[in-house]
Parts: structure tokens; C-alpha cells; sequence
């Protein structure tokens, strides 16, 4: 079996980290106001070429929704026959578990993002899926029935009604009693790694290969789209100022209500290397900020961010961007507040991992180098 290798520990604490944060990242038990409760919609965009970027992204002024594109990645183009039995490791949350996949005829592929069942399909496997997170939103997906309720929490009676025969999952959407049910139900569940970033993506994509006995189709989709992120970055270096003197500082605020407390996200997160394929200065790597960790408002205020990202529905929790401004004074202080610079991305989208990684970053490079093209 293949397989691709090459975690490294700074980035699975970092994925750990990531996953104890769910509570504020998601929110998917408690506070179904801070999840998607509609699905994600499909967007249309005009190519980055036709767009007019700012002569300086560092002084824009006013806040912007990113809009993310495609999927761009389509289904490889002969649907490979799974070879079965398997054995695979599921990376449970208790530990690893060997197990046997027999049948791949009827899957789920669930996560917060979406990312696995858009593997799935870019498999050409998605006539197998039987049912999908609400964050699947691959073409087709619409006629696919939704096993998630009140935003990411799993249905466990809706998913026993589809007798799948395997369920993908990467610890992003639980509960994980619920999980644990369906596996004592008999179904088997594999818990891959999560994907994040590209270099998570490679090995997730793998993973769920693996499991579905499909091996051999994962290393021609993981050259796809390691293209397509590379033409991806090409296209947005055309919209970066050739003064490097205008380079905007970015920087990842984790918020959420008005309690005061917020995260910056470093590196490791999955959002250095977002910033970092649009060529824009992460702030939190200026200062050698590793993984998520409180801010204090001191903090904020030296590093001096010109752009601030935030989660569309953290945002919204806030109150807006006024909201954010009038209970974060330090977020007013700096730059991206005195010009309310605030950009808000898809809380599902901006982790996403997975074939959206190109979508992301030129939805990403739009709202930082030509918002106006948003409006």
C-alpha cells in the first residue's frame, strides 16, 4: 500500500490545538448560531487577470466578505474500482485502531469543512456516497441527503437510515459518543488526519485512497492539485505591488462574542500558509508566533497589522465589524482597525484543506489586492 508520509509534530499540535478550539472554532455542540446552518454555495468569479489590483493594499479602507470560487479541481477521469478487503489505521482521538473496510459501495465522508467528501469525489467516487456534511458542495451534492444537524453535529439515527457500509471522518464534527456509536453499530469508521493546508492535504487524500481501497488514484490527484495551487500562486503574484514596501501585514484573529479574548493564528494553523501563498507578510511569523494563543492587547497594538482576517460568523457573533471595533479597542487601534480593514472568510471554507485550497487562496488574494471587485 502507498501511503505519503511526513507529519511532522509542530503540526499535529497544531491540528490539536485547532481541535480543542472547536468549541470557539465551530461551536458545532453548543452554539449552533456560531455554525452554517444553510449549505455552502458555489460562486462565480471573473478570472484574477481581469481584475484591477490597488496601487497600495496597505491603505484600503473598509472591510470585505472573501468570496471563494469553483470547486476547480474536477473528478479525475476514469473512477477507479476499489480493491477490498482493506486494513487501514483510523487516528482516533484515544489512539490508533486497525481497521477492516470490506464494502465501499455505500460511504460517508464527513467533516467540518467538507474537504473529505469533496476527496471523495474528486476520486470520481461521489455515486457512492450515500449522504454528505452540509459543507460538501461539490456539483451534484445538492441531491446527496445532509447527515449533520443544527450546522456540524452528526445525526446518528439519519446515518444508520443510509446503511453505509464505510464512514471517513477526521475528528472535526462529532459528538465523538455519536461516532462511537455508529462504529459499535457495526459500520466502519476511519478517522483520517484532518486537512488544513496543502502539506496536511497530501496525506489526508491518501488516507482516504486507502480506505476505500483506491490506493493508486491518490498520488495522480495529489499532482493535480499540487499544479493548480502552483498556477494558482502564479496568478495572484500578478496582483502583488512590485514594491515590496507595500506589501500588506496580515494577521488571523481567532474571535468570537464580546468576551474580550481573542487568538492569533500562527504558524502551523494552516492560515500562515494561506497568507503566505498570497504573498502578503504574516505578522504572526514576523514575530515567530507559533500555533494559537491569546493575544493580549498589548501585543496587538505592536505588531500593527494592516489587514485583519477574521471568520465570517466570529464576526457576525461580534456584533460586525463596529461591534468587533467597539468591544476589541485594540483591534481600533491598530491600522486594519483605524481603517476598518476587516476581511471575513467562510468559517467552513477558510480551513478547508482539500481540493478548495486554490479556490481559497484566490478568494483570499481578491479581497486583499481588489476588494472593489467584490462590492
Amino acid at each position: 500500500m502507498q501511503t505519503i508520509r511526513g507529519r511532522h509534530l509542530r503540526r499535529a499540535l497544531a491540528l490539536v490545538t485547532v481541535a480543542l478550539l472547536g468549541v470557539g472554532l465551530t461551536a458545532c455542540q453548543t452554539d449552533a448560531t456560531a455554525t452554517p446552518e444553510t449549505e455552502a454555495e458555489a460562486v462565480a468569479l471573473p478570472p484574477l487577470s481581469e481584475l484591477t489590483p490597488l496601487a497600495d493594499p496597505r491603505n484600503y479602507e473598509g472591510p470585505t466578505t472573501a468570496r471563494i470560487g469553483g470547486p476547480s479541481i474536477a473528478p479525475l477521469g476514469d473512477a477507479p474500482e476499489p480493491e477490498l478487503p482493506v486494513t487501514v489505521t483510523s487516528h482516533d482521538r484515544s489512539g490508533d485502531t486497525e481497521i477492516t473496510v470490506t464494502d465501499a459501495s455505500r460511504v460517508l465522508a464527513l467533516s467540518l469543512s467538507g474537504s473529505l467528501g469533496e476527496l471523495v469525489h474528486a476520486y470520481g467516487l461521489s455515486d457512492r456516497l450515500v449522504g454528505r456534511d452540509i459543507s460538501t458542495n461539490f456539483p451534484g451534492a445538492e441531491d446527496i441527503p445532509i447527515v449533520t444537524k443544527d450546522g456540524h453535529s452528526i445525526d446518528a439515527e439519519g446515518v444508520l437510515a443510509l446503511s453505509p457500509s464505510v464512514i471517513i471522518t477526521d475528528g472535526s464534527i462529532g459528538p465523538t459518543d455519536v461516532v462511537l456509536q455508529l462504529r459499535d453499530a457495526g459500520i466502519p469508521v476511519i478517522t483520517v488526519d484532518r486537512a488544513v493546508d496543502a502539506e496536511t492535504t497530501y496525506v489526508t487524500a491518501q488516507q482516504v485512497a486507502d480506505a476505500l481501497g483506491v490506493s493508486a488514484a491518490a498520488p495522480p490527484l495529489i499532482e493535480i492539485l499540487q499544479q493548480a495551487i502552483a498556477d494558482k500562486e502564479a496568478e495572484v503574484a500578478e496582483l502583488i505591488p512590485a514594491d515590496e514596501s507595500k506589501l500588506p501585514r496580515v494577521a488571523f484573529l481567532y474571535v468570537r462574542g464580546t468576551s474580550g479574548i481573542y487568538y492569533l493564528f500562527g504558524e502551523g494553523s494552516g492560515v500562515d500558509s494561506l497568507i503566505e501563498s498570497i504573498g502578503a507578510l504574516d505578522v504572526a511569523e514576523e514575530i515567530g508566533w507559533k500555533g494559537e494563543k491569546p493575544m493580549t492587547d498589548e501585543a496587538l497594538i505592536a505588531i500593527d497589522p494592516d489587514v485583519i482576517l477574521v471568520m465570517t460568523k466570529g464576526l457576525e457573533s461580534a456584533g460586525g465589524v463596529d461591534g468587533l471595533l467597539e468591544a476589541q479597542p485594540s483591534i481600533a487601534l491598530t491600522t486594519a482597525g483605524k481603517n476598518r480593514r476587516i476581511i471575513d472568510v467562510d468559517d467552513t471554507l477558510l480551513f478547508a484543506g482539500g481540493t478548495r485550497i486554490p479556490d481559497v487562496i484566490d478568494g483570499l488574494a481578491r479581497a486583499v489586492y481588489a476588494p472593489d471587485s467584490l462590492q
